[in-house]
């Protein structure tokens, strides 16, 4: 929704007559000095990412879509939009919000913090909007994705439930052409089969069905997102012609958003919205991080998903190198699924730091990996992956979530198993 925020912006247009009229409706979270000194290195100045919420605050209009007693900040839908140095491309990556991830430690705004553990990635915006600040929320969320994805995130904005029907809206609806029927209590939706135009609570259901729509993932849910943001910037693009009707667009849109001081205010953001208007549709690419049920690597869990490994490692280190990602790419290479369950794991300590094979270890039985023993190795300074030949995609599997190990086939190594040899180089917390 936030992206679709950006999208109708540069289709619309913004003139300088309205600039100071909408510069009081836009919210600013102040990140200040909230998320530390240690992040990951910026690998390609003048390319950005800027992390985009669509949040769901059960607070005022939204209360009654319901939400767990003491909660009152939810991200529902999380992207990371990242813009070509160059400005001749930009992809969209979709982040499921049951993505099972490393949520590191956060400051909740109440005078409190939150230990670090492994839970959905959406978790993230409520620890750190405890308080009632979104910038708190958009600090915790900001940390986590850095975290998983070791990209450096430059901007940050949110836009709200309300605001994103007020686009809608003003663009007096549009048309969406589902196979099925849906009715969906949670998403408020009955909807029939068959293309229609939607606008008001009929387009939020839309963008918010899960359970009853296709295959009930939030994968898929993603992808409807994904085509209405696409639709709502053709429709803003061809149908906006009058000053009235771009006024009331703007208004909806410049209401809904909170963003962080660079981004605050009308010019940065027509700015950045002509960035994204001057990039040509095939090269403005939307892809959802390669995923798989969790299921597959904990029986027990049928409710979140695993991020695909190398593939999504992929994803996000070509965009930290500003090389242009092909969605076909990455479709293709992510039917070359292997679980982390099926990766068997031999961890070493050449560290000679007393207990970092179990702490690594433990890292990897969090993150799906079956652990087959511990122990200790001759002294190492770079941490390594060994494996016998017929175990080289596991191994990569493995590598890519080791920050700096290498991998190299060892016909000594163990049959049927890999071997990490953790050398003085790892920091346990930087492996997702």
């Amino acid at each position: 929704m936030g992206v679709g925020a950006v999208l109708v912006l540069g289709a619309a247009g913004v003139g300088a007559w309205i600039y100071h009229d909408l510069d009081n409706n836009i919210h600013t979270a102040r990140l200040d000095d909230k998320l530390g000194e240690d992040r990951p290195e910026n690998l390609s100045p003048g390319s950005r990412n800027i992390l985009v919420v669509g949040s769901d605050s059960r607070d005022g209009a939204n209360s009654k879509y319901g939400g767990m007693e003491g909660d009152t900040m939810h991200s529902d839908t999380l992207m990371v939009l990242h813009i070509a140095a160059n400005r001749k491309w930009a992809t969209v990556v979709s982040l499921p919000r049951d993505s099972w991830v490393r949520i590191p430690a956060c400051d909740k705004g109440d005078g409190s913090k939150s230990a670090a553990h492994h839970f959905k990635i959406n978790e993230a915006f409520t620890i750190g909007g405890t308080g009632g600040d979104v910038a708190g929320a958009a600090a915790c969320t900001i940390k986590t994705v850095e975290a998983n994805t070791h990209l450096r995130i430059d901007n940050f904005m949110s836009v709200d439930f309300q605001g994103f029907k007020g686009m809608v809206n003003a663009l007096d609806g549009i048309e969406v052409c589902p196979e099925e029927a849906i009715h969906d209590e949670k998403a408020h939706l009955d909807l029939e089969a068959g293309c229609q135009t939607i606008r008001d609570e009929k387009a939020l259901g839309y963008v918010r069905a899960r359970y009853s729509v296709g295959d009930g993932s939030d994968t898929g849910r993603i992808g409807r997102q994904q085509e209405f943001m696409q639709a709502l910037a053709e429709k803003a693009k061809s149908k906006i012609t009058s000053p009235g009707a771009l006024y009331d667009l703007l208004q909806s849109v410049t209401k809904s958003l909170t963003t962080d001081e660079e981004l605050d205010g009308i010019k940065p953001l027509s700015s950045l919205a002509s960035q994204i208007k001057g990039i040509p549709k095939e090269h403005l690419t939307f892809l959802t991080v390669p995923n798989y049920p969790r299921e597959a690597d904990v029986a027990t869990d049928k409710a979140n998903v695993a991020w695909q490994y190398p593939q999504a490692a992929d994803v996000f280190t070509a965009l930290a190198k500003d090389r242009e990602v092909g969605k076909k790419r990455v479709e293709a290479d992510a039917k070359n699924l292997i679980y982390a369950s099926s990766v068997r794991v031999r961890v070493l300590n050449g560290s000679g730091t007393e207990g970092k094979a179990a702490a690594v270890a433990a890292r990897l039985r969090e993150a799906g990996f079956t652990v087959t023993a511990t122990g200790n190795a001759p002294h190492a300074t770079r941490t390594t992956v060994t494996h016998p030949a017929d175990l080289a995609e596991r191994a990569a599997v493995l590598s890519s979530q080791v920050p700096g190990a290498r991998s190299k086939a060892d016909a000594s190594a163990p049959a049927g198993e890999v071997t990490l040899v953790v050398g003085t180089d790892l920091k346990v917390d930087d492996m997702r």
